[in-house]
């Protein structure tokens, strides 16, 4: 399949898991994390979905809690968009942006001590 199929697919289940934690779940912890993107197998069996919170969980608690929820988000996955079979979703906690943090205070402070 091509690679600009599987970057659309990949969009569209970010996107249509967003609005899913958004509109569909009841849980406070699935309503505070955000998804920042997600990477679809080229055969479209398996999608990992990363995502990053502001709960005060630890990552592994977050990820095991949120890949719980799993089976239920993939059953929406399937209603919203047209496909012929649903990828297995697995969440993965996102950590670029924690990394980018760091890098930035670590520039910030180079230019504190210039």
């Amino acid at each position: 399949m091509p690679s600009h199929k599987i970057a659309k697919i990949s969009s569209d289940m970010a996107r249509a898991i967003s609005e899913i934690i958004f509109n569909e779940t009841r849980d406070e912890l699935l309503k505070s994390i955000t998804i920042t993107g997600c990477k679809v197998s080229k055969d479209l069996s398996y999608a990992k979905v990363y995502f990053t919170s502001l709960s005060d969980l630890d990552k592994k608690t977050l990820e095991r809690e949120v890949n719980e929820a799993a089976p239920f988000i993939r059953g929406f996955v399937a209603e919203k968009l047209d496909l012929r079979h649903t990828p297995e979703l697995e969440f993965v906690f996102d950590e670029s942006i924690e990394y980018a943090n760091r890098i930035e205070k670590i520039i910030a402070s180079i230019h504190e001590n210039d």
